[in-house]
């Protein structure tokens, strides 16, 4: 606007020609009190000139050449001596605030951290090494759940040693569980609250361990003599007062035990209602998901699902075909949806693709695929499905050949991210929730 209007007044002085002069000052004497005014402005020995007022170097510096004052020595010692004064009370009354810091924020806060950074925390001092014990400790870490799960993955070389991956940080840690048996073929089965459910030696065996913290139980002998198993899954007990886990494992002839942590003892269940199809069978074995007090597990012939309700103890069936061209499938949950993850095959193209299961049709909708600049890489090749997970976030390997890759894939955000490479060869894993406090 003050552009706009300097335009107008060089434009009516150009049609009209400048004012006269004005008439001269008669000149005073200065005075001590007479403030000295600067001669007047000529206007007609000038035109108008403007400088860019946006970016004009001289407004930046008109600080420095109005307001340029040189400090004496004796100011700038002054002033130093006070910095030191003013910093040496706040070191002190800094040592005051944290010397009664209470207790119980420090747990509150440290409990926030990511898990790979308490651990950090634990080498500053012996009180925060002993937090692990700390029964305060322990509720605050209860109350705070990593918001995306980590991944266990092993061989079956080396059933002791594995690996585990943040994808926070995006960082691999190795790990040695000494107590795992390692003359039998282990594999990780479930999860659940920072705890890993193994099975081994042709699922007559069953482990649970914390692999941050190397805490280790072998479950009891099962009570079935039937060991060919189409389903486990691990949930917290939440309506026990002491807290503790179950197992829960379907076999084939349709029996199915449930093991108790807080009574350690497995109990066998009635087999399955007439209405569901015996016997079970399925080609992804211990492919289940929970949610909502609801496990799900895939079948074949006839494929669908199967369904049972922990609490009212109801089984059910659904005759679900899978979508065309798809195979190795597995079962993921978000936010209660029930989706399925698998390849699909088109002459020689292969990529990943995402469905839900529609509640109302009982089919299977395609919602999302991996992109292609992704699946160029596998063009061509033979290439097989491992999912690792089943809830929220999951990791797939794409095994063609001597080549792995790893991918993550967020269901709520739809985000397909390349994981790095492992030191390790991968066989088998699962996610979980890291816990620094769970116990076997």
């Amino acid at each position: 606007m003050f552009r706009h209007l300097i335009d107008q007044l060089q434009h009516l002085v150009d049609l009209h020609g400048f004012p006269p002069p004005p008439p001269p000052i008669p000149t005073v004497p200065p005075s001590p009190t007479t403030t000295l005014l600067a001669p007047p402005l000529h206007f007609h020995d000038y035109r108008w000139c403007f400088g860019n007022l946006e970016n004009s170097v001289f407004e930046n510096n008109c600080e420095n050449v109005i307001m340029k004052v040189t400090k004496s020595k004796k100011t700038k010692k002054k002033q130093k001596q006070k910095q030191t004064e003013n910093s040496g009370s706040n070191e002190s009354l800094n040592e005051e605030i944290w010397r009664h810091f209470p207790e119980e924020l420090y747990e509150n806060v440290i409990a926030r951290l990511p898990i790979a950074t308490i651990f950090r925390f634990r080498s500053v001092c012996q009180n925060w090494n002993s937090l692990l014990t700390s029964n305060t400790f322990t509720r605050q870490c209860a109350r705070f759940i990593p918001p995306q799960p980590w991944f266990y993955i092993m061989t079956h070389e080396k059933a002791n040693a594995g690996a585990m991956y943040d994808p926070v940080s995006t960082k691999w840690y190795y790990l040695f569980i000494p107590k795992m048996p390692t003359e039998r073929i282990i594999s990780p089965v479930a999860s659940a609250g920072g705890l890993l459910c193994f099975h081994g030696n042709g699922g007559r065996s069953f482990f649970v361990c914390n692999p941050l913290t190397n805490t280790f139980k072998k479950l009891p002998d099962r009570l079935s003599s039937i060991w060919s198993i189409v389903a486990v899954e691990m949930i917290l007990n939440k309506k026990s007062n002491t807290g503790g886990y179950q197992i829960m494992l379907v076999a084939s002839n349709g029996e199915y035990e449930v093991y108790d942590s807080v009574i350690n003892k497995w109990t066998l269940v009635e087999s399955l209602p007439d209405c569901i199809k015996l016997p079970l069978s399925s080609k992804l074995r211990f492919n289940t998901v929970a949610a909502n007090a609801l496990i799900y597990f895939l079948r074949s012939d006839p494929y669908g699902i199967v369904s049972f309700d922990m609490e009212s103890k109801v089984w059910k069936q659904y005759l679900v075909p899978p979508p065309p061209l798809s195979r190795d499938l597995a079962l993921v949950e978000c936010g209660g949806r029930i989706m399925l993850v698998g390849l699909v095959t088109k002459s020689a193209a292969s990529s990943v693709s995402v469905w839900e299961l529609q509640k109302m049709t009982l089919l299977w909708k395609e919602v999302d695929r991996m992109p292609n600049v992704m699946s160029l890489e596998f063009y061509g090749k033979h290439v097989s499905l491992y999912c690792l997970g089943n809830s929220g976030l999951v990791m797939l390997s794409l095994v063609s050949g001597t080549m792995n890759r790893l991918i993550t894939y967020d269901i709520l955000k739809k985000e397909w991210l390349k994981v790095p490479d492992c030191a390790m060869g991968i066989a088998i894993g699962t996610a979980f929730h890291p816990s620094l406090t769970a116990i076997a």
